[in-house]
């Protein structure tokens, strides 16, 4: 199904989008003000490492969804999930990104740049200290993939540093915070 290719890109973005409202769900539709991500990875192993040691998400389970059950609902066309389940936080508005590995991998699309494809292009997340966090990278490998830490413009927040990195496959991921 050629729109899986482009949810791997789609929804590995999403994971800084978590809205956390007045916790006041009783006079919205939704029962939850926090939203759930998935990211179709090539290498579902390398990925939650990734996650986990790099970030510092919190590996939380997993299930498979089998091939038939994925076909009936419109996930893929005629292939199983394998879905590892992350936590960036605690408690129920905690972000979840569930990561899925279908059937033995999958097609990468074009994120070279956040202008490169359609649809969201990378993920940010909040790093209470940018230190803290280029100090996690270092252990886990992972380098920047340009100048970074880079202090915000005067016209932003000059007190806070974005750091770019990308994950296993390639996706771009931003870290903010105060350095």
């Amino acid at each position: 199904m050629k729109t899986l290719t482009g949810l791997f890109t789609l929804s590995v973005a999403l994971i800084g989008f978590t809205v956390l409202a007045d916790d006041d769900t009783e006079t919205t539709e939704f029962a939850s003000p926090t939203i759930d991500l998935g990211c179709v990875v090539s290498d579902i192993d390398a990925s939650v490492k990734f996650y986990t040691e790099a970030i510092g998400f919190k590996s939380n389970g997993g299930f498979q969804v089998d091939a038939e059950f994925a076909t009936d609902v419109g996930l893929t066309n005629r292939k199983g999930l394998d879905i590892k389940v992350l936590t960036l936080g605690d408690g129920k508005g905690a972000t979840k990104l569930k990561l899925m590995q279908i059937g033995n991998g999958n097609k990468k699309a074009s994120n070279d740049y956040i202008d490169t494809t359609l649809g969201f292009s990378y993920l940010t997340v909040f790093v209470k200290s940018t230190d803290a966090a280029m100090a996690r990278l270092r252990n886990a490998g992972v380098k920047p993939i340009a100048k970074g830490p880079a202090t915000l413009p005067t016209n932003l927040d000059p007190s806070i540093a974005l750091t770019i990195i990308r994950d296993p496959d390639g996706n771009l991921i931003e870290l903010l915070g105060p350095k």
